[in-house]
């Protein structure tokens, strides 16, 4: 080897190590003790969310639909255990949380029933519901439908819906147009569902 090589191999090995001590000096100084840190001024981006609510951090699901522009739309609430098939359908009946309102969520179920109980028998939820002596102007009597059977058929325990007024079977709309007295499923309404 002669003296030229080892001399290259020597300078640059020095200026590799330099490199590094070089790089390794560019970082922030470790400090010892943490330190208290201010925020810049705002305003920041809305980005940055409220802290969720106990319903949000709940240790159970609870899907119910809710309508926005002519869909239907999933919602999951959280909450601290599984609810039973008639808290269920009184939840879907008071309608969305403010919160979900201003994320443009409504109901089409206000003014369609004066009522609405259910029962479950072998999977089939039997829902029966009294229509309102007041006609209110609203034509979303599919979505109202729709709302109650997606959020029913939603869990595990209910394989489809029947609607029922005066102990007999009651012909709601599908999402097709159809008019059936059959039990019902989220699958009458898919077309309509629009995933959140």
């Amino acid at each position: 080897m002669t003296r030229t090589a080892g001399t290259a191999r020597v300078a640059r090995a020095v200026g590799i190590v330099a490199a590094l001590t070089l790089v390794a000096a560019c970082g922030v100084p470790a400090e010892n003790l943490p330190r208290a840190v201010t925020a810049p001024p705002g305003p920041f981006p809305s980005a940055a969310t409220a802290a969720p609510t106990a319903a949000e951090t709940g240790a159970a699901s609870e899907v119910l639909y809710f309508s926005r522009d002519d869909r239907l739309v999933p919602v999951i609430r959280r909450i601290d255990q599984a609810p039973a098939l008639d808290a269920q359908l009184r939840d879907l009946l008071a309608g969305p949380t403010p919160a979900e309102r201003d994320d443009g969520l409504t109901s089409a179920l206000p003014g369609a029933f004066s009522s609405a109980v259910v029962e479950l028998a072998d999977g089939l939820a039997r829902v029966t519901v009294a229509m309102a002596a007041v006609d209110t102007g609203r034509s979303d009597g599919l979505l109202a439908y729709g709302q109650i059977v997606c959020t029913l058929n939603a869990r595990t325990d209910v394989t489809a819906v029947l609607f029922l007024e005066r102990g007999a079977p009651l012909s709601v709309p599908r999402a097709d147009g159809s008019l059936s007295s059959e039990p019902l499923t989220s699958a009458d309404y898919a077309v309509l569902i629009n995933p959140r």
